[in-house]
């Protein structure tokens, strides 16, 4: 089975948007473009009912349902209970709310290891527990490979760990971390886990309940759909934890750890996600399981086409001895993130290079100043990115070689 490239690429309509016309997009780890199923249900909710949600009038219990329906269809989708399954601002925002959950639990002394390998966004509000009187555990990465050992988790781990947290795959270093295994290990000890994969979900959404894991964040920005953040949380472990929201929310799972309140018309949005996935598996497939099954089907469907298009990528540069790759060369073990550092040429130089070809990439220390301290590279200009997904063509990549063939003069 082979992805049908312009039946995907008719779903999102940036792809017919007169003012990118001619531009590759490779910085779809920051943001990916949105599919048309989310922005149809974003803007009929603000056409026909933005109006405060759940009460009995017509167009109030409307809303309210459209609310209902992504908390139901997404959670299917991650193989999760919708009571499950979080809606809040961004990822950032909901670890903040995580480590001021979690932390009553525990008691001054225990410790948390925390990996080098994280996105700030699964690292920060963690470490400041420390002034709290929690013991902060870094879990290094290798300073050459930027991968992190699941080994060196073994001196790390103590009766007092709490809690681990570590990326599914970073936006930088790209490798596909053995989430079970880490879970595993954390389990044994008593401990839990906190997985971002804000830079995995994007490639294809995880089957929660296989994972086996505690916590699992991503943003729906990047997955193809509006600017939230969503967080699975364990059913058990969330009654445990204490209350962020209004006191009378206590017991609430898609209210308690939502300080700022749901937004309605972005939450209303997210079944457009399910949406899109609905047909694109109806495309592709003659029978219709259930959305789970879908959910891994459609994950092999995605990989198996951006790893054709990922390995062209990383021949070309291994081929090269004037630039730095940034994690693994091996597309198998690897998500369609490729960051570079160039070894004869500047950093802005390089980019605008692209630029001028209408490749759009970004460069920066991309929120993971840690891994580019302990790999020895310069936060200043810092690293070249380049992000595909299952909407990205076999010309683009072409392009984007040819780009960097000139650019890397």
């Amino acid at each position: 089975m082979r992805l049908d490239i312009d039946f995907i690429r008719a779903q999102f309509p940036a792809f017919s948007e007169p003012s990118l016309e001619g531009w590759a997009f490779f910085e779809n780890a920051g943001g990916s473009y949105m599919c048309h199923q989310v922005i149809d249900r974003l803007m009929t909710y603000y056409t026909q009912t933005k109006v405060q949600p759940y009460y009995s009038y017509p167009a109030s219990t409307e809303a309210g349902q459209r609310m209902d329906e992504s908390y139901g269809r997404l959670a299917a989708y991650l193989n999760i209970d919708e009571d499950e399954l979080i809606f809040g601002p961004s990822t950032s925002q909901n670890v903040y709310v995580l480590a001021q959950a979690l932390h009553p639990m525990w008691e001054e002394g225990d410790e948390i290891i925390v990996s080098c390998q994280n996105h700030e966004a699964n690292s920060g509000a963690w470490r400041r527990l420390a002034n709290q009187g929690f013991v902060i555990r870094d879990w290094h990465i290798d300073s050459k490979t930027g991968r992190l050992a699941t080994d060196d988790l073994d001196a790390l781990i103590t009766p007092r760990t709490r809690l681990i947290a570590f990326p599914h795959a970073s936006n930088v270093v790209a490798h596909i971390n053995p989430v079970q295994e880490i879970s595993a290990k954390a389990h044994q000890a008593g401990a839990l886990v906190v997985v971002d994969g804000v830079s995995y979900a994007p490639h294809g959404l995880p089957d929660i309940a296989q994972l086996d894991v505690d916590i699992y964040l991503f943003s729906l920005y990047k997955t193809w759909g509006p600017h939230l953040g969503a967080m699975y949380v364990k059913r058990e472990l969330m009654k445990q934890m204490a209350n962020q929201s209004h006191f009378y929310y206590e017991h609430e799972p898609h209210y308690c750890l939502t300080p700022a309140g749901p937004d309605h018309a972005q939450i209303a949005a997210v079944s457009g996600v399910a949406e899109y996935l609905d047909a694109v598996y109806a495309h592709h497939f003659d029978d219709a399981p259930d959305s789970a099954v879908k959910g891994r089907r459609l994950h092999q469907l995605f990989s198996d086409y951006e790893s054709s298009l990922l390995t062209p990528l990383l021949d070309f540069l291994k081929a090269r001895n004037d630039v730095l790759i940034i994690g693994p060369d091996d597309p198998d073990i690897r998500e369609p993130t490729v960051t570079i550092l160039p070894l004869n040429k500047r950093v802005p130089a390089v980019v605008a290079e692209l630029e001028k070809q209408k490749l759009m990439v970004a460069s920066g220390d991309f929120d993971v100043v840690r891994i580019l301290n302990e790999m020895n590279i310069d936060l200043d200009p810092g690293v070249i990115r380049m992000s595909l997904l299952h909407y990205t063509t076999q010309d683009e990549i072409d392009r984007l070689i040819s780009g960097l063939t000139s650019a890397l003069k």
